[in-house]
């Protein structure tokens, strides 16, 4: 089942343009600051800036919907044409993502937060 779209991440070339420009969009300095991860909160939303996005394929902005079954999200959307940029990796705390290309070159995130 899927909870909505609650986060999106950006690829970034420059984290500390992106932080500075991100910081002025949404009034808030962020909540995570690492060299691999920039991330707010805002108005109930996640933002995150990927210093790496660009080496691992994303073209733009990745929206994750967040889900209750990562692998059974990920593996109907492969039953139904979707191609792995990620398969589900843990990026810390037991937060899961992965992400897929649709047919026509569309990006979809997924997230999975520990129960």
């Amino acid at each position: 089942m899927a909870a909505g779209l609650q986060t999106i991440i950006y690829p970034v070339k420059d984290v500390d343009r992106a932080k500075a420009l991100f910081t002025a969009l949404l009034g808030v300095e962020p909540f995570a600051d690492e060299p691999y991860y920039v991330g707010f909160k805002a108005a109930g939303q996640d933002v995150g800036l990927n210093p790496n996005g660009h080496a691992q394929g994303l073209t733009g902005p990745v929206p994750y919907w967040h889900v209750t079954d990562i692998r059974d999200r990920l593996a109907a959307l492969l039953a139904a044409g979707a191609e792995v940029l990620q398969d589900v990796q843990d990026v810390g705390n037991g937060r899961l993502i992965a992400s897929v290309k649709d047919a026509d070159g569309n990006l979809v995130g997924l997230l999975q937060d520990p129960a």
